[in-house]
């Protein structure tokens, strides 16, 4: 980079009002002024960014939609696998599988968070919720891909194992843990081919006003990862789009990777969506009472178009309302679990819309304490209070882009779905020992529903992906006696 293009540079930050950037720039020495000049150059206009915090403070504070503008989704978007025909599950399921047979489908992963919150500095995934087994996060999710393949192969008397594409979206803390976790366990039995891993974008971090950028060192600015709704730039800036079209994949399958009982690339999501040639869907579960703090997908009845609203968006009186066909259940009760599907179509069409356009992501602002350098003491601190903004979108904002008819929701079974990682250890839910808890009565409910015998009743089993994707094959246990902590 030349002397110019360095100028130019530091005089486009200027311009924004962020002198405060180059406060210790004539006391560095060459590599770390490059450094510096380095990480700027990637923010194309600043000025631009000084206005987008600026509209993303007003987004926030601005008042939320009327309740009475949500409703449910009319039932020609969505399902029950709870209450649904066998003959319906088992015709989605053979659809999905024969999409897999045929190379279309792929698994796109949301990767790009440490474990801060367990007190582990490693990549989530790689977190040992303590089964029997030891095994982490990426190994089980690794063998359910392993097993979906093996079950396509027989399904279809395949000469050879289809390879399903697994697209792991890292970030730049978690990316090199990450690959050499997945290179040291030889992948767990998968090909280094079939997983291609992609790092999310990066955004400054800001003072509380909003206006001012923070230092993380005198050679460098704060900066954080760009919040889920940042896979869909990432999707394009490192050319997945591209390559999902190069091999003709039409269908994804995206999940976060703290969901301890995801099933990966699941042939019936997947068939539920070619099957009512939906562009997107989503899978819920049923909220667990009316006091659960999570977002919800509904029907905006003003756009007639599907959206997620936070549960602080909504009024006490929708919140406790009870659906008037069936007074066991709440009324808005479709959970938001971050487990979607796309056509490839669609996002290949949607993506440069919605990455060009607020309109359609617009950012969102977490105050948070941001450890930075004190412009006054010139010293590097961990604030105990909330300093600074980050800025972040979120992955469902684009769902109003969708037309209603082309967007679906299929309910499935917490038990048998959901159970995610997000806390230590004496929290009250989604905690390791609450995952693996859910992961081995799963498994146990597996083993007895097809005729095992437990040597006492509490005993938990742990049944291996490679053994049973869902609770089939397993036949063999029928009258053989299994104990605690055993492994199928």
């Amino acid at each position: 980079m030349t002397v110019e293009s360095h100028q130019t540079i530091i005089d486009s930050f200027k311009k924004a009002n962020q002198d405060q950037i180059f406060k210790y720039y004539d006391e560095l020495n060459t590599n770390e002024q490059n450094q510096l000049i380095e990480q700027l150059s990637k923010i194309e206009n600043p000025t631009d960014l000084i206005n987008t915090v600026e509209k993303a403070i007003k987004h926030s504070s601005s008042n939320s939609e009327e309740s009475s503008n949500f409703t449910q989704l009319p039932n020609e978007q969505t399902a029950s696998t709870l209450d649904l025909d066998a003959q319906v599950l088992n015709h989605w399921s053979d659809l999905g599988f024969e999409a897999i047979s045929k190379g279309e489908v792929a698994i796109l992963l949301m990767a790009g968070g440490q474990g801060t919150r367990l007190g582990s500095s490693d990549p989530k995934g790689c977190f040992n919720i303590n089964l029997p087994s030891k095994k982490s996060l990426f190994e089980i999710q690794a063998e359910k891909i392993l097993k979906t393949e093996k079950l396509t192969q027989s399904k279809f008397n395949l000469l050879e194992k289809p390879e399903i594409m697994w697209y792991i979206m890292t970030s730049g803390p978690t990316r090199e843990s990450t690959e050499k976790f997945f290179k040291s366990n030889k992948f767990f039995g998968l090909s280094s081919n079939q997983i291609k891993f992609f790092n999310q974008g990066t955004l400054p971090c800001f003072n509380l006003e909003g206006n001012k950028i923070l230092l993380n060192s005198k050679n460098s600015i704060c900066e954080s990862p760009d919040g889920n709704g940042g896979l869909y730039k990432a999707l394009k800036d490192n050319k997945i789009i591209e390559d999902l079209n190069n091999k003709k994949i039409k269908h994804i399958h995206m999940y976060c990777v703290d969901n301890s009982l995801v099933k990966v690339a699941d042939p019936i999501f997947i068939g539920f969506a070619i099957d009512k040639k939906f562009d997107l869907a989503t899978k819920v579960v049923r909220k667990r009472d009316s006091t659960e703090s999570v977002g919800l997908i509904v029907l905006n009845k003003k756009l007639k178009r599907p959206c997620v609203i936070e549960y602080s968006e909504i009024s006490k009186e929708l919140t406790e309302k009870l659906d008037p066909l069936d007074n066991q259940l709440l009324f808005l009760r479709a959970a938001n679990i971050v487990n979607h599907y796309y056509s490839v179509d669609l996002l290949t069409k949607m993506i440069p819309k919605w990455i060009s356009s607020q309109e359609y992501l617009p950012f969102h602002i977490a105050k948070k304490k941001i450890p930075s350098i004190n412009l006054k003491t010139n010293e590097f601190y961990k604030p105990t209070e909330p300093n600074g903004i980050k800025l972040e979108q979120f992955i469902f904002d684009v769902f109003p882009s969708v037309e209603l008819s082309k967007f679906g929701c299929l309910e499935v079974d917490r038990s048998e779905e959901f159970s995610p990682l997000k806390n230590a250890d004496g929290s009250k839910n989604d905690t390791p020992t609450t995952c693996k808890n859910h992961y081995l009565n799963r498994g146990t409910k597996w083993v007895k529903t097809n005729g095992g015998i437990l040597e006492n009743e509490s005993d938990l089993v742990e049944v291996n992906p490679l053994t049973s994707y869902s609770g089939e094959g397993l036949e063999f246990v029928k009258g053989k006696t299994f104990k605690n902590g055993d492994i199928i």
